[in-house]
């Protein structure tokens, strides 16, 4: 295991708030991540060694039971697993952000209004390895461009919002506003509402491959903001003040994000995400994928994050379902709240200090001789 942490066992009786938590609405999610490892394929293994092998006794265990209660279900969880702290070298405590799925006003085809484009993947876009990465490519590229037989990094946000990608059919829809796409960028995914009323989906397809930048730094460290009113309401709101700045300052963020188009079959589940199963809302955690494995469970307690749950502290059982370029660490993570525009507002402030447990279950504990 990785020097930077340590998995330290705890009781569940350590962890504050589990007693009152009812982690009933992850068994769903938990049939689904059994779905895919038994009949596509396992999740990739993170530098903790936990494996998707090491979940499926849980994940057999959980298909067989149907919680009545919440004591029930915290009770599933207690036969089955052992909750161990994550431990940073540093000492530090871990840390929480949020994201959501918004939902975007588009056209089918562009007017004067609805100018701004969601692309589909460009067939010049190819993925990286470590045997096509040419030497000189930093190795934190995943993809790039293929041209002429020559790989090159991919144009980055600039250029295609000046027009790289255009004449080349790749458009989904358009939408009204520029800051809204770049947005639909950062969540990673959006529901579209069409002018006739039709709900589509777009989720992550790729990205040019360049490394994500954040604004709100930007905005920071500019002394455009405060440090501590930054948040996605505050930087929008300065970016609605300063339109003509809005191109300087997202074209700081070079990665751009191209999309494919999916279906809303149960407006009450989220877009199906890095680990190929639905997003469920404030029960979905995205995790560093190099250190954790998807699927697993993590309890996460945040004693100063009251905006989720009408001002009580942020105490919840959530399983590691997807991944992001800004989600570093090994207890770094990223809540789902769910969709549209009131997911966003409990998203868009959430920035606090956080405890990650991650439950292991009880033979890949002993395995490992934790």
């Amino acid at each position: 295991m990785a020097s930077s942490f340590r998995l330290k066992p705890v009781a569940f009786a350590d962890l504050e708030g589990w007693a009152s938590d009812d982690p009933s609405p992850l068994f769903d999610a938990l049939a689904a991540c059994r779905q895919h490892i038994r009949n596509v394929k396992p999740y990739r293994t993170g530098m903790t060694g936990l494996s998707s092998s090491d979940l499926l006794p849980l994940l057999d265990s959980a298909a067989e039971f149907s919680p009545s209660s919440a004591a029930q279900a915290r009770s599933f969880f207690e036969a089955e697993c052992r909750p161990f702290l994550i431990e940073q070298e540093n000492g530090g405590r871990g840390f929480v952000t949020a994201f959501y799925e918004p939902e975007v006003e588009v056209r089918a085809e562009p007017n004067d209004e609805f100018r701004f484009p969601f692309y589909r993947r460009p067939d010049d876009l190819i993925d990286l390895d470590d045997a096509n990465r040419p030497a000189d490519m930093d190795a934190s590229y995943v993809f790039a461009r293929l041209k002429d037989g020559i790989v090159s990094p991919y144009p980055d946000r600039r250029a295609i919002d000046e027009g790289y990608l255009e004449g080349r059919g790749l458009e989904i829809a358009w939408a009204r506003s520029k800051v809204d796409v770049f947005y639909v960028h950062v969540q990673g995914a959006a529901r579209l509402r069409y002018a006739d009323g039709r709900i589509g989906r777009i989720t992550y397809a790729a990205k040019a491959g360049h490394p994500f930048s954040g604004i709100g730094k930007l905005l920071v460290d500019t002394g455009e903001l405060p440090l501590a009113g930054i948040s996605m309401q505050s930087i929008r709101a300065w970016l609605a003040a300063h339109p003509e700045r809005v191109d300087e300052i997202i074209w700081h963020n070079r990665s751009y994000i191209f999309f494919r188009e999916a279906e809303v079959l149960d407006t009450n589940l989220g877009p199906i995400a890095a680990a190929k199963v639905p997003l469920v809302a404030g029960r979905s955690l995205a995790v560093d994928r190099l250190i954790h494995s998807f699927g697993f469970p993590f309890f996460i307690r945040s004693e100063s994050l009251t905006s989720i749950d009408d001002g009580q502290s942020f105490a919840r059982l959530m399983l590691a379902l997807d991944t992001g370029s800004a989600i570093i660490g090994p207890a770094r993570g990223d809540i789902f709240t769910g969709s549209g525009d009131d997911a966003g507002e409990r998203a868009g402030a959430v920035r606090n200090a956080a405890d990650f447990y991650i439950l292991v279950p009880k033979a890949a504990a002993s395995r490992f001789g934790w």
